[in-house]
């Protein structure tokens, strides 16, 4: 099989229209029936979610973990997580997959963990990829998401989407199990 990838020149917010389209247009010939959003504030899995929702593909955003900038903090509102949920949206928060009470061993002491280094490791390919592969992940886990057929997973490098893979996720427990079969988009550079 051929089939193209997309590399931004940069990675980056500006490259999100093209990640949903190309996204939207591998879906359709897969027939991929779950896309993963890294969404920290809901507005790109919108993007997503407008994109998808009369093709029949499930959108799951991911957000960060309460308290990862301060304690206790949510980027995502109750009041904006139920907006999201009532258009279609499934939304999980959970504990990032890739560093979790692990970075906070790494802080603490001054070492690094395993996942840290599987999380530096899949950075090789840039922080989108990394963040894709987490998010499927930690939807996962949270049994958003199946794990015996493909999907879309949706990173990014800060905000947006510049990152976009097709894979068979796994849950933590048996995360060498998670299988990465197609680049849709990455960037080239940071």
């Amino acid at each position: 099989m051929k089939k193209d990838i997309i590399y931004f020149e940069k990675a980056g917010p500006k490259n999100t229209d093209a990640v949903v389209q190309a996204v939207a247009e591998r879906a359709g010939e897969l027939g991929i029936e779950h896309v993963v959003v890294a969404s920290t504030t809901g507005r790109t899995a919108k993007a997503f979610h407008e994109a998808l929702r009369d093709r029949g593909v499930s959108v799951i955003g991911v957000t960060i973990h309460a308290g990862w900038k301060e304690k206790d903090h949510r980027f995502l509102s109750d009041e904006e997580r139920a907006r999201l949920e009532a258009e279609g949206i499934r939304v999980v928060m959970s504990t990032h997959a890739l560093s979790g009470v692990g970075r906070s061993i790494s802080d603490k002491f001054g070492t690094i963990s395993h996942v840290e280094i599987i999380a530096q490791v899949l950075k090789l390919m840039g922080q989108g990829m990394k963040v894709a592969v987490e998010v499927t992940v930690m939807a996962a886990d949270a049994g958003a998401i199946p794990t015996d057929r493909e999907i879309i997973a949706v990173g990014g490098s800060g905000s947006g989407s510049d990152t976009a893979i097709v894979l068979k996720g796994a849950h933590q427990n048996n995360f060498f199990d998670l299988d990465i079969r197609e680049i849709i988009a990455m960037p080239r550079k940071k």
